[in-house]
């Protein structure tokens, strides 16, 4: 647990805010989380710039990496098994520390409770899949899986043979070259991606904003195509961001302590509803 969380002082105010986000939750057709690297630091997983960063202690990668695999893929997957850069050797060894927090599985349990529909996630650490999300949409791909470029099937790196001496390897099911799934600099987001999340966008009355300043598009666009349409967005956040002015709701304080009182409630809420329909 991060020191932001243990020092959090949960305030009544704050409670009744809550609870008012619950009541928006359990009463919404189709509820979608878009999540950011504010819920990752609570597992440990520092953010990419800044003071302590990865990318300010390690280095960042190149701003051209898509151009130079699309050049030489061969060379490109022989850096991948044998990393040489920091940068590589420094975020796998932090992402593959890291563990899902309560945030993650809080909304693993509102989507269990039937509430949350799907979650977009801007993170590549694969900590949503890890703490049992089943409708997710990784935006920016998953630092852990491959993909294949042409028909974008994704895989364990295990499911692959990889042959150093044949290089790259080849899709099992349309023969395109694979990749990691990490969306590079330059690269384009995966079209089933893309699609994915705006249909789950364009169906979405209410959407739970987690852990980001969402100003990076095209994430940054989706809580606002939300609120032009009249629904509704609740922030948590533990920090005041560009988005906070607009939100129906804005919960302040870290996402793990946050998230489970919002799952408290809104369990309590479908549950009372439950009693009051068939009394």
């Amino acid at each position: 647990m991060s020191e932001a969380t243990t020092d959090f002082l949960m305030t009544p105010e704050l409670e009744d805010e809550i609870v008012r986000a619950a009541g928006l939750l359990a009463g919404a057709g189709k509820v979608v989380a878009l999540t950011g690297a504010g819920l990752s630091v609570e597992s440990g997983i520092p953010p990419f710039r800044g003071p302590g960063g990865l990318w300010t202690k390690y280095g960042e990668p190149p701003m051209d990496g898509y151009q130079r695999f699309l050049a030489d893929p061969a060379k490109a997957w022989r850096e991948r098994l044998n990393p040489t850069e920091n940068w590589a050797k420094g975020l796998t060894e932090t992402l593959g520390k890291a563990r899902p927090n309560l945030g993650h599985l809080s909304l693993v349990g509102l989507e269990e409770l039937g509430v949350l529909r799907a979650t977009i996630t801007q993170n590549v650490d694969d900590l949503h899949r890890q703490a049992g999300s089943r409708a997710l949409l990784e935006i920016h791909g998953n630092y852990s899986l491959l993909r294949c470029m042409q028909c974008h099937v994704r895989m364990e790196p295990e499911e692959i043979e990889v042959d150093p001496e044949d290089l790259p390897p080849l899709c099992q099911s349309c023969g395109g070259i694979m990749k990691g799934d990490t969306v590079q600099f330059g690269e384009p987001i995966p079209p089933d991606v893309l699609r994915g999340c705006y249909g789950a966008v364009d169906a979405c009355d209410c959407m739970l904003v987690v852990g980001t300043s969402a100003t990076v598009y095209p994430a940054a666009e989706f809580p606002l195509e939300v609120l032009r349409r009249g629904g509704q967005v609740i922030e948590v956040n533990p920090y005041e961001s560009e988005l906070t002015p607009a939100c129906t709701v804005s919960l302040r304080g870290p996402g793990g302590a946050l998230l489970e009182r919002l799952l408290h409630h809104t369990r309590a809420r479908r549950s009372h509803g439950s009693i009051e329909a068939n009394p």
